[in-house]
């Protein structure tokens, strides 16, 4: 399932400013793709405001295109086999280009979320192709500098998606956040079409476990659709939502069953014998669901509930990357001098603490109060991704390390999709209980009403203004217990990590993505 080729066909290397077009080409994809990963996060109350749906509902434009994404990377290695690096490319930036234009276009939620898995799908690839080119392009003494071109883009575009959503949302409209993808789109491809199109890898008629293919998309997608419609329909209270339920739980069982018995199997779980890997995996996904679901909800907070515009509520949410930049190349160097189960640890560790900082949040809270978290928080991350790759990798026998590579990204992508889904319910149901229970114990309504009429304000305003009160102050309190738990779940997941063996000195990590 991993992102690995088949033997690049001979031909002269490319050289000079070739070469680095290229590797710039290459780099550039990735950080796009990466991108909308993030640029519709703080754009989901306009999104949702311009389709006529729920916040929650809106949420749907994020989950879509991450449970897609998910699903579509354990079929890059079979692509690349069967028709080649360079022409999958082609086809997923294509793709990929075309529902950008149709989710700018889209008129209805359903229309938009079918755009966004299309774009998930064509997206999906882009991550893993684009490294596996560069390491085919550059020669050997210069591929560390080109990965880690590479791995800036990955990092700096979840600090500028944010902004960008924002600024295009509040300046323009929603529609332009997937418009901007088109003349990048256009770029890349005739960029890789010129520099390219000779570095074409062999390709070879090989099986596909479509049997594990159907039964991952069935049990993936009925998880999801319960996750994300069961507030709706009062969840186990409804058959609909029972159902799907049955079929998750049926379907992943016998994928599991399905793919330990498949001599290909689309997704090798039989890397999770490795200790090392398990623990680090299960490590990482508890830990960048809930991540990626407080990336989510932090903007929808702070539009709909106190007023920032989508551009500061994009401020706000990018601080978290700038000490990630600063730190990344830093934690590489310490990978090589220490336990990276401590470095681990100290990783999920701090984002448990910024989560308990955000405990302390309240309503009249101003920017930096807001910002100070999201700041600090961005020292744990590279000591949270980099050295856990590592633990992973090094666990597994060498041959295993490219599908070792692609599940992690599997289960990373699908985690964020779920952990989003998960937490937006709970933020909700957690407001409402809140609210009810200030509505309870209010203490003269009748004499803030009165007070109101003596400003020149009727009942009903003075009504209307103890209402938006309350639930300013519910969905306050709904998100401190939120990243209380969230705190929680880092602390465990910071624990876990030593559960797992210490890795070897040397660790390729040139599969991971």
């Amino acid at each position: 399932m991993a992102s690995a080729a088949a033997p690049m066909q001979e031909d002269k290397p490319l050289t000079g400013g070739r070469l680095l077009l290229a590797g710039f080409v290459l780099a550039l994809t990735n950080f796009m793709v990466v991108l909308d990963t993030t640029i519709a996060n703080v754009s989901v109350p306009h999104i949702s405001g311009g389709l006529g749906v729920s916040a929650t509902q809106g949420t749907w434009v994020v989950t879509s295109y991450s449970v897609a994404e998910a699903i579509c990377v354990p079929l890059t290695g079979w692509l690349v086999r069967r028709f080649g690096t360079v022409r999958v490319f082609m086809a997923a930036m294509i793709g990929f280009a075309a529902f950008s234009a149709l989710c700018g276009l889209a008129p209805t939620l359903g229309l938009m979320v079918a755009f966004r898995i299309g774009q998930g799908f064509c997206g999906g690839p882009l991550m893993p192709l684009t490294q596996t080119l560069l390491l085919r392009i550059f020669p050997p003494e210069r591929r560390a500098a080109a990965m880690g071109a590479w791995a800036m883009t990955t990092v700096t575009a979840p600090i500028l998606g944010p902004i960008l959503g924002g600024t295009i949302s509040d300046n323009w409209s929603w529609p332009w956040i997937f418009y901007i993808n088109l003349p990048i789109a256009v770029f890349c491809i005739v960029g890789v079409f010129t520099l390219l199109r000779s570095k074409e890898t062999e390709t070879m008629v090989v099986p596909i476990d479509r049997v594990g293919l159907i039964l991952m998309v069935i049990w993936i997608a009925a998880l999801q659709v319960m996750l994300d419609l069961g507030r709706e329909h009062d969840w186990f209270g409804s058959s609909f939502i029972v159902g799907c339920a049955v079929v998750a739980a049926i379907g992943f069982v016998t994928f599991i069953i399905w793919e330990m018995t498949e001599g290909n199997p689309i997704v090798d779980l039989r890397v999770f014998r490795h200790r090392g890997f398990t623990v680090s995996v299960a490590a990482l996904s508890f830990s960048f669901g809930t991540f990626f679901a407080s990336v989510v909800i932090i903007p929808q907070w702070l539009q709909t509930s106190l007023g920032y515009t989508a551009t500061d509520a994009g401020y706000v949410t990018a601080f978290n990357g700038v000490l990630a930049v600063i730190f990344s190349p830093i934690v590489a160097k310490l990978t090589n001098k220490y336990d990276p189960r401590a470095l681990v640890c100290f990783g999920i560790f701090w984002l448990g603490v910024t989560s308990t900082l955000r405990t302390f949040w309240f309503s009249g809270a101003d920017f930096w109060i807001l910002a100070a978290p999201q700041f600090v928080q961005g020292l744990g991350m590279p000591f949270f991704f980099v050295p856990l790759t590592i633990i992973a990798l090094g666990a597994v026998d060498p041959e295993e390390t490219a599908s070792a590579a692609g599940l992690m990204s599997f289960l990373r992508t699908l985690a964020a999709a779920i952990g989003t889904s998960i937490g937006a319910t709970l933020w909700q149901n957690d407001a409402q209980a809140s609210r009810a229970e200030l509505a309870g114990i209010l203490n003269g309504p009748d004499q803030v009403i009165a007070r109101a009429a003596q400003s020149g304000l009727s009942a009903e305003q003075g009504r209307g203004m103890i209402e938006r009160l309350v639930d300013q102050e519910s969905f306050a309190l709904a998100t401190n217990h939120l990243f209380a738990v969230a705190a929680v779940i880092f602390f465990l997941s910071a624990t876990i990590i030593w559960l797992a063996p210490r890795p070897p000195k040397a660790v390729d990590t040139s599969a991971a993505h």
